[in-house]
Order: structure tokens, then C-alpha cells, then sequence
């Protein structure tokens, strides 16, 4: 377990290619008590996302090399980022064509800059408590089919001791207790995987 997830701190990373805009976010974000994490390039984003567990993503659209489009493209392939929320910043116009590939890109939201830092600030909260929910969830299904899985394994052993005290019966029996424990191992065994 990483250490934002055991003290309970999210980090959110900020993708910008301009340091004034970084630093910008972080006066507006800091006072939420996430951990803030800086990225100046598509490329350093994705570096970041290889070591950290993120739960919200502040994404400019222009940046050199690889733009946001690019880049939230590559946080959306990727399997242990795919549900990451991505929240894209621009200064272009915020035309219907660029909204479009933006959702289109994978982003949750689409603020055009200069925004409104207390519009921003809400976005974030709800989106840092939407995935928080969701990760939640997650790990509730895990131990949930973990647990399945270990009842699934308990059974089985039961069944095994149920067929080893039939094997003695009359054939009349036997024959009637087949059919019904095979079928019941098929899907213990179904649901042990």
C-alpha cells in the first residue's frame, strides 16, 4: 500500500508546460490537503504515473512535444491509470471541436483558462471524491471475491469428504448422488477462480 493511500492524502498531478501556471494551481489547490505533484511535459506526466498512485489529473491542452490530448490518450491505454479523472485546462477557445477531443481524449471535465479558482477547487473535490468512492468499491469487490474464493476452496474440501462417505453406498444411491455433486463441483470449482 503506498503511503497516500494509508495516511489517506490523494495526490493530484499537474500537468503544465509554463512554471507560472504550476504554480498557480498549487495556490489554489493547497489548501485541500492533497499532496500536489508537478509535471512541465506530457513525458514527465507519464514518468510520474509509473511510480504514484494518482487520483486526479489538471492537464493543459498546448504544451510542446506531446500536447494533452496526446498524453491523456496514454494515461487511457494504460490499464493502472484508465480510470484515472482527467481534468483538461486550456487557453484556446473553448470551441465544440476541442471540448470534443478533449472527452473524446478521456477527460472528465474541461475548464478554459483564466477559470475561476473556487470553480476549480469544487471540480477537484468532487472528482478526488468520485475516484476515492470508486477505488473504494474496488477494494470492497476484492475482498469480496477473495472471500468467495476461500468459501468456493472450503466447500470443495467438504464435497471431497461427502464423496469419499458416499463411495460405499448401494449403487442406487451412489447413482442418484452423482449427478447433483458434479454439478455441484463444477461450479464451486467455477467459482474458486
Amino acid at each position: 500500500m503506498s503511503e497516500s493511500a494509508s495516511t489517506g492524502q490523494v495526490k493530484i498531478l499537474l500537468v503544465d508546460d509554463r512554471p507560472e501556471n504550476l504554480l498557480a494551481l498549487e495556490a489554489i489547490l493547497q489548501g485541500l490537503g492533497h499532496q500536489l505533484l508537478r509535471a512541465g511535459s506530457g513525458e514527465e506526466a507519464l514518468k510520474h504515473l509509473l511510480g504514484e498512485e494518482v487520483s486526479l489529473i489538471l492537464l493543459d491542452v498546448q504544451m510542446p512535444g506531446m500536447d494533452g490530448f496526446e498524453t491523456a490518450e496514454h494515461v487511457k491505454r494504460r490499464e493502472k491509470t484508465r480510470d484515472i479523472p482527467i481534468i483538461f485546462l486550456t487557453a484556446l477557445e473553448a470551441g465544440g471541436h476541442q471540448a470534443f477531443r478533449g472527452y473524446s481524449a478521456g477527460a472528465v471535465d474541461y475548464l478554459a483558462k483564466p477559470f475561476d479558482p473556487w470553480v476549480l477547487r469544487a471540480k477537484v473535490g468532487v472528482f478526488i471524491e468520485l475516484h476515492e468512492q470508486r477505488r473504494a468499491l474496488q477494494r470492497q469487490r476484492d475482498r469480496l471475491q477473495r472471500r468467495a474464493q476461500r468459501d468456493a476452496e472450503e466447500m470443495l474440501a467438504l464435497l471431497e469428504r461427502v464423496e469419499v462417505a458416499t463411495a460405499d453406498a448401494p449403487p442406487d444411491v451412489t447413482a442418484r448422488l452423482q449427478p447433483p455433486l458434479a454439478a455441484l463441483r463444477e461450479r464451486l470449482e467455477e467459482r474458486r477462480r
